[in-house]
C-alpha cells in the first residue's frame, strides 16, 4: 500500500465517504445551530441568551442582534482571561487543554484557547487537505513519498493546568496515531524550538526521507531548502528530494516568494494554499484551477463579513459598533470583507484580523486580501497589504528583481506625511526611481491613494535593504521560524525603531 495512499484509505475509513454539499449556506444554519446549543450552558451562553437565540425562527438575525463583535482585547478582557486563571465553562464548555500563542504581527502576544473540540475540528480538516491532493492530477507515484511539515516546535510550555505554544506546534503534537509513521521531520526533530538547530537537523537527515510535499510559512521553507542545498552542496533540492511534487503553503501570500523559491528547484510544484489561524482551520484550495480557498462550512466555524469600508471600519482596523454584518447566506462576490467567526474553540464574533473576498459563494470559496492592521489608511489612501503586494509584482518586473519581504509606515516630515518603505532586493537598483515608480502603479490602481498624493501624502521614500535584516530583526526582537510573520505595515513609532536597527546593522 502507498504512504499517501494508505492516508486516503485511513481518511476514507475515519470520515466516511466523500460528499460535496450543494449548499454551503444550509450548512452554516446548522452549524451555528450546534454551537450555540452546545456553548448555552456556557457563562458567555447564559449572559447572551443563547437558548433564547436557539428558540427564534431566525437564529442568525437573533445572535447577531445579541451577541456582540469580539476583538481579541475585548473577548480577552471580559471572558478568556478566566481561563488562563483555571475557570472552566466560561466561553466552551469545559476547560482547555491549550493556549496557542499567536506568532503573527501583533506588538504582543495572544493566547488563544484551543479546545478538543477545535483539536478535532483541524484534524477534520487535515483529513480533507490529504484527500484533496486526489484533484490536482498528480501521478501516481507521488503517492508512495512522504510529507514534511515545516511549524513550530512541538515542545509547548508546560502551565498548571494546560499547555502553551504556536498553533502548528500544537497540531503536530496532536496528529493521528496512523499518520505518524508518514509525517517528517518526526516528532523529535519537530519538539526542538531552536530554529536554526532545527533546519540543521533537517539538513543532516534529508537524504534519508523521500520527500513528495512540503508544508509551511513560503519564508521559512525556502530558508529550510536553502540550508538543505547548501549542506549537500548540491544545485537544487530535486537532487536531494527528487519527487518533491507539492508544496502546501499559508500564512502569507506565496506568490512574493514564487521567483526565489523556484529557483531551488529543478522543475515547479504544485502550489496548495491553505488557511490555518491560531483560531482555527478557516479554508483550503481544493481544486487546481483557482488561487481561491474553499471554507469548511460544517466544520465548527461559522462566518460572518464586515464591509471593509470607513463606514464600518475605523481607521485602526477595528468593526465600528454600529457596522452591518452578513452571514454567508447574504454576503455578495468579489466584495471586501473583515472576516469574523465563531468556533469550537469559544470564539463568538470574533474578528480574525484578515480581510476577504468571496470569490464564489456557491462554492463558499474566498480568497484573503490583506489584515485589518496592515491596512495604510494615515492620510486616506485605503492601501491594503493585497495592492502593495501587486505594487510590488509591477517593480520586479520592471527592475528584473526580486522582492520578498518589505514594511511600510506612515511617517512625518515636518508637518506632513510621507509613506516610508523598506524593501528587500536581491540586486542593486536606484532608490528614487523605484519609489517613483512604485508611486506611479499604486496611483494607477487606487483612486484613493491617488487623490492621497495630491493632498496630504506629499512624498514616497524607498530603502532598498537585504533580506536577510528582515529575519535578523524577526529573531532578535521575537523569534525565528515556525509561524513567524514579518508584519507589512506599523506604526510610526516602531517603524522608526525598526530604521534605526536596520542603520545600525547595516553600519557594521
Amino acid at each position: 500500500m502507498t504512504v499517501i495512499g494508505e492516508l486516503i484509505k485511513k481518511a476514507i475509513d475515519i470520515s466516511g465517504t466523500f460528499t460535496s454539499n450543494p449548499d454551503p449556506v444550509s450548512e452554516q444554519e446548522h452549524a451555528l445551530r450546534k454551537l450555540l446549543d452546545t456553548a448555552k450552558l456556557t457563562a458567555f451562553g447564559k449572559a447572551h441568551h443563547f437558548t433564547e437565540i436557539l428558540e427564534s425562527d431566525d437564529i442568525i438575525t437573533s445572535f447577531q442582534s445579541k451577541v456582540p463583535v469580539h476583538d481579541y482585547d475585548k473577548i480577552f478582557g471580559n471572558w478568556w482571561h478566566y481561563l488562563l486563571e483555571g475557570h472552566q465553562n466560561v466561553t466552551w464548555p469545559g476547560g482547555q487543554p491549550y493556549f496557542a500563542l499567536s506568532s503573527g504581527t501583533t506588538s504582543h502576544s495572544k493566547h488563544i484557547p484551543v479546545t478538543e473540540d477545535m483539536l478535532a475540528s483541524i484534524r477534520k480538516a487535515g483529513i480533507t487537505e490529504i484527500t484533496n491532493l486526489k484533484a490536482f492530477d498528480l501521478p501516481g507515484e507521488f503517492f508512495t513519498k512522504q510529507i514534511l511539515m515545516l511549524g513550530s516546535s512541538t515542545n509547548l510550555i508546560e502551565k498548571d493546568d494546560h499547555k502553551e505554544g504556536e498553533i502548528s506546534g500544537i497540531s503536530a503534537g496532536n496528529l493521528p496515531a496512523w499518520f505518524g509513521s508518514f509525517y517528517k521531520p518526526g516528532r523529535e526533530i519537530a519538539a526542538i524550538s531552536d530554529w536554526d538547530e532545527k533546519v540543521k537537523k533537517i539538513a543532516e537527515q534529508a537524504k534519508d526521507w523521500d520527500i513528495g510535499c512540503i508544508s509551511g510559512i513560503p519564508s521559512w521553507v525556502e530558508l529550510m531548502l536553502k540550508e538543505v542545498i547548501n549542506y549537500h552542496k548540491v544545485d537544487n533540492i530535486h537532487e536531494i528530494w527528487p519527487n518533491l511534487m507539492v508544496n502546501t503553503t499559508g500564512g502569507v501570500a506565496f506568490e512574493p516568494y514564487r521567483k526565489s523559491i523556484e529557483k531551488l528547484l529543478a522543475r515547479p510544484l504544485v502550489y496548495i494554499d491553505t488557511y490555518l489561524a491560531s483560531e482555527g482551520f478557516i479554508a483550503i484550495q481544493n481544486r487546481p484551477d483557482t488561487q481561491s480557498m474553499a471554507l469548511f462550512p460544517d466544520n465548527g466555524i461559522f462566518y460572518e463579513f464586515v464591509p471593509f469600508t470607513p463606514e464600518h471600519v475605523d481607521e485602526d482596523g477595528n468593526v465600528k459598533q454600529d457596522a452591518t454584518v452578513l452571514s454567508l447566506a447574504n454576503a455578495l462576490e468579489n466584495e471586501e470583507y473583515v472576516l469574523l467567526i465563531s468556533t469550537v474553540a469559544g470564539a463568538w464574533r470574533y474578528m480574525i484580523g484578515d480581510t476577504v473576498k468571496i470569490t464564489d459563494k456557491e462554492r463558499a470559496e474566498i480568497m484573503i486580501t490583506g489584515r485589518t492592521k496592515h491596512y495604510l489608511n494615515v492620510v486616506g489612501c485605503q492601501l491594503s497589504v493585497n495592492q502593495m503586494n501587486n505594487g510590488l509584482r509591477e517593480i520586479e518586473k520592471e527592475y528584473d528583481v526580486v522582492i520578498k519581504e518589505f514594511i511600510v509606515a506612515a511617517v512625518h516630515r515636518d508637518e506632513e506625511y510621507i509613506h516610508k518603505w523598506y524593501l528587500s532586493c536581491d540586486k542593486t537598483a536606484d532608490e528614487m526611481k523605484v519609489a517613483a515608480s512604485l508611486d506611479r502603479t499604486l496611483c494607477a490602481n487606487n483612486k484613493n491613494y491617488n487623490v492621497a498624493r495630491s493632498r496630504a501624502l506629499r512624498g514616497v521614500e524607498v530603502s532598498l535593504i537585504p533580506e536577510e535584516l528582515f529575519y535578523r530583526w524577526s529573531e532578535e526582537t521575537k523569534k525565528l521560524g515556525g509561524q513567524v510573520k514579518i508584519p507589512r505595515v506599523m506604526k510610526e513609532e516602531d517603524f522608526l525603531e525598526f530604521g534605526r536597527f536596520v542603520e545600525a546593522a547595516l553600519a557594521k
